[in-house]
């Protein structure tokens, strides 16, 4: 009859990490991919006017938007089919506007915060009385360069 014996310790392969790096770049595109940067909801319709002379934004993280435009069908049985004001994702009224900006500001960089830019996207259908109303409550907030959002009319500048 034969004997079982153990020759010694058997150990443990060494574990080879040469497609590591593969893996994790792979990883790394798949989450650049997928991701997206955060957006807001838009809770207002919004139709751009046109318009012919554009200028580009240059520094895009000064901008601090408010948007103008008649509810949604979801939310106009709560807010009214009158042209509403959003900062952010949430409806407000025009004496919200203060307390938005300096809240704006003081996120910014005390350097940062003089060169803010507060662009208004309005919808095309939108009376002008409450956006009187938003650029006098931007006035009392110190918040004086406003730019006004407009999409390119291709057939007027030719």
């Amino acid at each position: 009859m034969s004997r079982f014996t153990k020759k010694g310790e058997k150990e443990v392969p060494e574990l080879n990490t040469m497609s590591l790096p593969d893996l994790i770049f792979s990883l790394l595109f798949f989450f650049m991919i997928v991701t997206t940067a955060r957006e807001v909801t838009l809770k207002v319709q919004l139709r751009l006017p046109k318009a012919t002379e554009l200028t580009k934004l240059e520094r895009k993280s000064l901008a601090t938007f408010l948007y103008m435009g008649v509810p949604l069908k979801q939310y106009q049985a709560k807010y009214g089919t009158e042209a509403a004001i959003q900062l952010n994702d949430k409806f407000a009224s025009p004496n919200d506007i203060f307390d938005f900006i300096a809240q704006e500001k003081n996120s910014m960089s005390e350097a940062d915060a003089q060169y803010m830019t507060t662009i208004l996207k309005i919808d095309g259908d939108t009376k002008m009385g409450i956006v009187t109303e938003v650029k006098q409550k931007l006035r009392e907030a110190n918040a004086l360069k406003i730019f006004y959002s407009s999409v390119p009319d291709t057939e007027l500048a030719q």
